[in-house]
Formats: structure tokens, sequence, C-alpha cells
């Protein structure tokens, strides 16, 4: 499983026009889900989210100190098989991303983990399958790549 962490202003995602989910400060997380993954590979990159320490701390004398939680901020989270791409010269090939009609259970799963090990109205998502424009305030930047097969 991957996913793009980016530390965030603000973030939305829109719908055929329809603004469909959005949060304040937080992150905004591109999770992809590959062929092989678990419910283990889930779990990691549920627990790195969560946990990594990307804000200074509540006085501001201490960098990379304070947690999502910690910070009680939102998390949107957008489905993105696209983190499997792979290039053949200059066209790209998703073979090692899970099949749609097996990712979407896999994903789904992944967020009902992430709000029952934080806050069920922290996390926002949005919709799978669907072409969406997804908009953020990037804050800083800071931008994470996590790779549950690389831990």
């Amino acid at each position: 499983m991957k996913a793009i962490i980016q530390r965030v202003k603000s973030a939305s995602v829109t719908v055929e026009g329809e603004i469909i989910s959005e949060i304040k400060q937080g992150l905004m997380c591109l999770v992809g889900v590959g062929r092989d993954d678990t419910k283990e590979d889930a779990e990691y990159i549920t627990r790195k989210i969560l946990n990594l320490r990307l804000w200074k701390n509540e006085d501001g004398t201490k960098n990379w100190d304070r947690s999502v939680q910690q910070m009680d901020y939102e998390i949107l989270f957008v489905s993105q098989f696209t983190l499997y791409a792979q290039l053949k010269g200059n066209k790209q090939s998703y073979h090692l991303a899970m099949a749609p009609e097996l990712s979407k259970q896999f994903y789904l799963d992944f967020l009902e983990s992430a709000k029952k090990s934080y806050k069920f109205e922290k996390i926002k998502d949005g919709r799978f399958g669907a072409m969406m424009d997804v908009q953020l305030i990037n804050d800083g930047p800071v931008t994470i790549q996590l790779d549950s097969r690389e831990k």
C-alpha cells in the first residue's frame, strides 16, 4: 500500500461540480492499493499517518513534534491507483495496482479502520473511482511518501 501525505491548511474534493468533502487544517493523503496488499499493509499505513510528527510543539520551540491526532486535525483520504504506475517508455501500466472490483472494498475497510483508530468525524474521503478535482493549500510544504513494503 502506498500513500502520499501532505500537510495542508485546507483541502477539498469536488465531483461533477459539487464539493463532496473538505477539511480545514490537517493531512491530505493520496492512497494507492497494491494487488498483493493485506490488512497488515493497511494497518501499517494507518498507524504511520496517524502518528507522523509533522507539527511543532504547543509553544513552537520544537519542530516535528506533534501528530495529526495530537493536534486534533482532520484527514482527507483520496483513493489513487495511479500511485502504482509503472512506466514502459512513455506509457504507464497499472498492473501492480489491485483490481478495481477488489480494491474498492479494501479501501473502504481501510477508511473504517482509520475512523476507528482516530475520530470518525475527523476522517473524510473522496469518491472511489470518480474523476475528482482535488484542491489543497499546502502547509510548508510538507510531503511524505509511504510504502508499506518499505518498512
